[in-house]
């Protein structure tokens, strides 16, 4: 059975700093929400109060209908039917992964041996491991015996935090997929806390972005990266390009020179943004670079290369922009290219924009 998530104006205070400010968010039953945000924003204070390891100021939790807190009048975190994955997985090193996973289930459980194997089996871990150690598996087998051992009390909401930050590149990847797997298929809604921008975004059905304590923006996250509502925001979800321009009937003046913006209606000063994957570059000679019309691109020098493989992200320093927008290109751009074929620095670049700027709330 699904379960939804509600949070009503909760509010935290440590001494004279205010760690959470009135913070309101739905989670959907069986749904993944991922809530980022930097440090000290608010994240981990949220996921602790929705756990019952701490009871808020002021404020309502309340899941699949039932109250969990009100202000400070909380109920006990051992009776909340909640999952909790550290960011470590906390395993306990002197019991085998079979007591690890087993840890919850009192040992005159009915078939407690079957659910123990049947656990194993939803992370994909063989039963043979049943009979080892913590130190005896890897980092991405020790996070699935601890979401195992999470799940074996049929938990109605599942709470992650940054459980995937231990782990290298690839098997961070993989083993986030097979979890966002596993909890969509058990239909278990579910909330991660994270400071990786890409593993919200891929994880998620619905990013909540914190700062200073406050919910700023939450909605999917293809909304959020695509229409963030301020310039913090899309710098936090991404690389971002945020120029001043001049808005006049669906289009924008800026030192990209007239591009498309998604909004209409809006007319006269305003910031845009683009995000680096909607520039694209090509090596032009000196000389087009010199007598180019505005007409076909805005035209630029490449200043320096960050080579990471598949991509290689250019900063690309403009020769000419519209004096009436300002000097937002006074700093190099950021283009992302194919490593494969990217311009050296020195190289004379044509820059064409795809799709439309994005324009923030004035």
């Amino acid at each position: 059975m699904t379960t939804s998530l509600e949070l009503q104006a909760i509010r935290k205070q440590y001494g004279a700093v205010q760690a959470l400010g009135g913070v309101d968010l739905s989670v959907a039953p069986g749904s993944r929400t991922a809530i980022v945000g930097p440090s000290g924003s608010g994240k981990t204070t949220l996921l602790r109060i929705i756990a019952g390891f701490e009871a808020p100021d002021a404020g309502r939790v309340t899941l699949g209908g039932r109250q969990l807190a009100d202000g400070p009048d909380a109920v006990p975190a051992h009776e909340r039917g909640i999952g909790y994955v550290p960011q470590d997985g906390a395993l306990f090193p002197h019991l085998t992964i079979e007591g690890n996973v087993g840890f919850g289930l009192p040992r005159n459980t009915p078939k407690r041996a079957e659910r123990i194997a049947e656990l194993m089996d939803m992370v994909a871990l063989d039963t043979a491991m049943l009979a080892r150690r913590p130190h005896e598996l890897s980092g991405g087998q020790q996070q699935r015996v601890a979401l195992a051992r999470a799940l074996a009390q049929r938990p109605r909401l599942m709470l992650l935090d940054e459980p995937f930050s231990a782990l290298d590149t690839g098997l961070r990847a993989s083993t986030r997929k097979a979890v966002a797997q596993l909890l969509g298929a058990a239909g278990i809604t579910t909330i991660l806390v994270t400071h990786d921008q890409a593993e919200a975004l891929s994880f998620a059905d619905q990013v909540a972005v914190m700062r200073g304590g406050l919910l700023v923006q939450a909605g999917r996250p293809l909304d959020l990266y695509l229409r963030p509502r301020d310039a913090a925001v899309a710098g936090f979800l991404g690389d971002s390009i945020v120029l001043p321009a001049q808005l006049a009937g669906g289009w924008a003046d800026c030192a990209l020179g007239r591009i498309a913006v998604n909004d209409p209606a809006r007319q006269g000063a305003a910031q845009i943004m683009l995000r680096p994957e909607q520039l694209q570059v090509a090596e032009v000679p000196v000389e087009t670079a010199a007598h180019g019309s505005q007409a076909d691109g805005c035209y630029g020098a490449v200043t320096d290369t960050d080579f990471g493989g598949s991509v290689c992200v250019l900063s690309v320093r403009l020769l000419r922009q519209a004096a009436s927008v300002g000097d937002g290109a006074d700093s190099p751009l950021l283009v992302h290219s194919t490593g494969m074929h990217a311009p050296a620095p020195g190289a004379m670049v044509r820059i064409t924009v795809a799709g439309q700027a994005h324009v923030f709330a004035g």
